[in-house]
């Protein structure tokens, strides 16, 4: 499994190899359509992430040390930013999540590209993935 700084020298590459934003918004939603499927039971408030203007169902777990994520959206786009997010932080360990500068952000051209609420949806996700690392590292 790649670190997260591969992930995200992977995303930049692939990102670059289109010539507008259609076509990234296209292979953004592409994405979000091989998440695998969220567990309907899992679809409540207990899962619910707040901070986004669309619905958001967030769960995990942790297996041998690595976070293994699970989430979808009822939003198209909200739910490929999901899946380019477990790219980056799927399968790693707390201690790799918390050295990963979320900068990539910027470096994919999301945060100017994205309305102000999916932005800040997005950076409120990664907020939550370092939240849980930071508690399974204990800091």
């Amino acid at each position: 499994m790649a670190n997260p700084q591969a992930a995200i020298a992977e995303l930049i590459e692939e990102f670059a190899f289109f010539d507008d934003w259609t076509d990234r918004y296209q292979y953004i939603i592409d994405m979000g359509k091989q998440l695998p499927a969220f567990p309907p039971e899992k679809q409540d408030d207990a899962h619910k992430f707040h901070g986004c203007q669309s619905q958001v169902w967030f769960d995990y777990a942790w297996q041998d040390n690595h976070l293994k994520l699970q989430g979808t959206s009822d939003a198209t786009i909200v739910k490929g930013l999901i899946a380019l997010l477990f790219r980056v932080y799927n399968n790693q360990t707390a201690l790799d999540i918390l050295a990963t500068d979320t900068d990539f952000l910027d470096q994919l051209g999301l945060k100017t590209h994205l309305s102000a609420n999916r932005a800040t949806g997005l950076v409120g996700m990664i907020q939550k993935i370092r939240v849980i690392a930071a508690d399974a590292a204990g800091h």
